[in-house]
């Protein structure tokens, strides 16, 4: 996505600058979560949608794979799904959705409760990506983002990555020290 050169991590992102702006949407058990309760914390966000034809279907398990190796791991960190797709990603239907994707409720968070314009705008501010709806599909980053207790974006990594090897190792060796 960012060709920033090679600092101490092929995925880092550190000097395009991106942070996260102040957010507060609910998640698929209907608590509110916001970007205060992230803060000190580090976290790996994507923009997925549940009804997803093309990419969703590789990056969820993705990323349930990194949650599942971070809990391994004991790395303390949040991971959060923006669903681009609010209209149709209700918390009523995110909650079975999510158990049967086998996401950890204390760990990873589906998050929904706004406008579709509103996470257009959110994900154009903060990670740079824009969000398109086309006849029947969303156009979407396929890349997780990696958030310091900041606020900062420190990484990027190909959410479609057949191995994540790579990124397993540079998240644990990020978020540890």
């Amino acid at each position: 996505m960012y060709d920033l050169g090679k600092t101490n991590s092929e995925f880092d992102v550190t000097e395009a600058g991106m942070s996260i702006s102040d957010f507060e949407f609910v998640n698929q058990n209907g608590d509110l979560v916001s970007s205060e309760d992230l803060s000190g914390e580090y976290w790996l966000a994507d923009m997925v949608f549940t009804a997803c034809p093309t990419v969703c279907p590789v990056m969820t398990p993705n990323m349930r794979e990194l949650q599942d190796e971070a809990i391994k791991q004991g790395v303390d960190m949040k991971f959060i799904s923006f669903s681009i797709d609010p209209e149709n990603d209700t918390v009523e239907h995110l909650k079975p959705y999510t158990e049967r994707m086998g996401v950890n409720d204390d760990y990873w968070s589906f998050l929904t409760g706004y406008e579709l314009e509103e996470i257009k705008a959110f994900s154009m501010e903060n990670f740079k990506s824009p969000v398109e709806r086309t006849e029947n599909d969303f156009l979407h980053s396929t890349r997780f983002f990696l958030i310091n207790g900041e606020g900062d974006v420190v990484r990027a990594y190909d959410g479609m990555a057949m191995d994540l090897s790579d990124i397993k190792e540079d998240l644990i060796e990020t978020v540890k020290n």
